[in-house]
């Protein structure tokens, strides 16, 4: 992609964003805020799941497999 088309595709976006009404970028904004999943299953995966549901087990006093 050469220096025209970037500036082309920049301009595109930036007038796209300014023709859409705020309430309207308000809405999307929070619309796919609320699809994201939480910080740890984005950044560790099902590895945060399964260690916080191992931590809720042991500290209930739960049946343990190891056992």
């Amino acid at each position: 992609m050469d220096g025209e088309d970037w500036v082309k595709y920049v301009t595109e976006r930036f007038l796209a964003f300014v023709n859409t009404p705020k309430e309207e970028r308000k809405q999307a904004r929070s619309s796919k805020k609320s699809m994201r999943e939480d910080w740890a299953t984005r950044w560790f995966g099902q590895i945060a799941l399964s260690v916080r549901i191992w931590a809720n087990n042991r500290k209930r006093g739960g049946e343990h497999a190891g056992d």
